[in-house]
């Protein structure tokens, strides 16, 4: 609402086009900066000309002389500085902000016409879930939370791998070295570590890899002698993995598994080849050829018949364009060493006649101080394992700071601190960096972490829960004139522009870094300045309105992130 004040103005002396505004690099030099370089090319003259242009037409026009937002302005080079009035921008942005009980700018009107599917988390079965399946998820909960808000309809879908090659490797294992076992509760976890077992075995005994290979075509054949222990084993893969994605708010509107869509995506292939887009390639596999467009030669078919990635996903993207038919964009959620190949799916895929968009979101990798984690070679970090680590460890912070409570709220505080700083260590790194975890600076509650920005929202909760000020919220914002106040309304002001630029970019680290920056502004306000004991109550009211304003934008970027806030700390 600022921004598009100023815009007017500057409309009305002639700046036409897109306006774009700036932060200036010191406070005394403005709030806002519009940069002349575009307009003065307009108007064929110099960017330090045409900012002096603009500030001399502005100050003599009856729109700025009407506006109480604008206190000066200034040609600073070839910039136009904005100096604003702190008592009206607060009003602005506060009257805004608590209008709007919860999702203050998640408004948006439903558009049911614009289905989005985001395709996560992709896991395999007869494996255990590992830390970069938690950044998958963390990604992905993140973005149907930012769609959402945008007014997409978003149907978050998971295609499971249950047909892989990984899964002949688990069930050989299971046959070879624990046949007469009986299985462990956690069912799941066993079968991830018979699959590291086998993994290791057969990389020490390469001539027994034929075994699996013969496993695996029997597996796609539903032989007898292998489709029950499919069964049962997949099953109890499946029942581990639900229990999980119930603690990390997964849930999929529709689950598709590669065991039924790979044969579809087998027919996908013949029709290929009858309309002339695949060719049998050398020694009999059916191809693509892409190496015009630069992606190299497509495998669609092996020479044996056997089915690869892309037949699996021929048959997926046709199950979903026949359960969604308005699809108007798919978000793909994988390893960023995949990029290559959704390249060469989405091109082909487009050649089949798929035409919606298509969009792969490729993460790296997640690594202990050790070095690279491999599940193959059973060095990773698992989730539970790391989950369990860390909530350990915010259980003995709390009960260290508040010895006075009971161990139920001590647990439940300890898991949500828990939760909360491991989902924002992962999603504050843009998706394509790889991370390194180290447990210790996550779980810290100074600097740049989830615990020190939810102790800001426990801060302020505190403050409410003191306050004797009655109505605080009848407040007289033109109170607020301090600079550090000024700042953090202005950053508060910046929601709904970082909202938008995280579902333009795909990226929910500029919520994390947005909310931290205002957790800390906050924190240099909170220091310099009384709330509750302030010169007068009125200015208390009005700085008590001002934490609650911080503290809602503060919930609402957290929920985006799929990150719950504790009521104290």
């Amino acid at each position: 609402m600022i921004k598009s004040e100023l815009i007017k103005i500057l409309n009305s002396v002639g700046v036409a086009g897109e306006i774009m505004f700036s932060t200036p690099p010191k406070s005394e030099m403005g709030d806002l900066s519009f940069a002349c370089f575009d307009i003065a090319k307009i108007w064929k003259i110099s960017p330090v000309d045409a900012a002096k242009k603009i500030v001399d037409v502005i100050a003599r026009s009856e729109a700025t002389k009407q506006s109480q937002l604008i206190d000066k302005i200034e040609a600073i080079g070839p910039y136009v500085n904005f100096f604003l009035n702190t008592g009206t921008v607060a009003k602005i942005v506060l009257t805004d902000i608590k209008h709007v009980s919860s999702n203050y700018c998640c408004r948006r009107e439903l558009d049911n016409k614009k289905t989005i599917i985001i395709e996560y988390p992709a896991n395999n079965t007869h494996k255990e879930l590992h830390v970069g399946h938690l950044r998958n998820i963390c990604i992905g909960n993140a973005l149907c939370k930012i769609f959402s808000a945008q007014g997409f309809r978003v149907i978050p879908i998971n295609y499971v791998n249950d047909f892989g090659a990984h899964v002949p490797k688990c069930l050989w294992g299971l046959k070879k070295f624990h046949a007469n076992e009986k299985p462990p509760k956690n069912k799941q976890k066993w079968l991830g570590e018979i699959y590291v077992e086998a993994s290791r075995y057969l990389e020490a005994h390469p001539e027994e890899k034929d075994e699996v290979s013969k496993l695996l075509t029997k597996l796609e054949a539903h032989d007898r002698s292998i489709w029950p222990i499919y069964k049962k084993t997949r099953a109890w893969s499946l029942k581990g993995f639900k229990k999980i994605f119930a603690e990390l708010h997964v849930k999929p509107k529709s689950e598709f598994y590669e065991k039924d869509t790979k044969p579809v995506g087998q027919k996908v292939v013949d029709e290929l080849i009858q309309k002339g887009i695949a060719t049998v390639g050398d020694g009999g596999a059916i191809i693509i050829d892409l190496t015009k467009e630069n992606l190299d030669i497509a495998l669609l078919r092996k020479s044996n018949g056997a089915g690869l990635y892309l037949t699996s996903d021929f048959g997926l993207t046709l199950a979903k364009k026949r359960k969604y038919p308005n699809i108007a964009e798919n978000i793909y959620l994988t390893g960023i060493e995949q990029n290559f190949y959704f390249k060469q799916l989405f091109h082909v895929l487009q050649l089949a006649g798929f035409n919606y968009k298509m969009k792969h979101i490729g993460y790296g990798l997640v690594s202990r101080l050790e070095g690279k984690m491999s599940s193959r070679l059973g060095n990773v970090l698992l989730y539970e394992d790391l989950r369990d680590e860390v909530v350990a460890k915010m259980c003995t912070e709390t009960k260290e700071r508040h010895g006075d409570w009971g161990s139920r709220k001590i647990i439940k505080t300890g898991r949500a601190l828990a939760f909360a700083a491991i989902k924002f260590e992962i999603l504050k790194h843009e998706a394509e960096k790889n991370i390194v975890f180290d447990t210790k600076s996550v779980i810290s509650f100074d600097g740049f972490t989830g615990p020190y920005v939810l102790y800001t929202v426990a801060r302020i909760n505190s403050l409410v829960k003191k306050s004797k000020l009655g109505n605080y919220q009848q407040a007289n914002l033109n109170l607020l004139q301090e600079q550090e106040e000024k700042k953090l309304i202005m950053i508060l002001s910046q929601w709904k522009e970082i909202l938008l630029k995280a579902f333009v970019d795909y990226n929910p680290s500029v919520v994390v870094k947005y909310s931290f920056d205002l957790a800390k502004t906050y924190s240099e306000f909170y220091t310099k300045h009384r709330i509750l004991n302030a010169e007068n109550s009125e200015i208390a009211r009005a700085r008590l309105c001002l934490c609650v304003a911080v503290k809602q934008i503060l919930e609402d970027a957290l929920a985006i992130l799929d990150i719950a806030t504790v009521p104290e700390m």
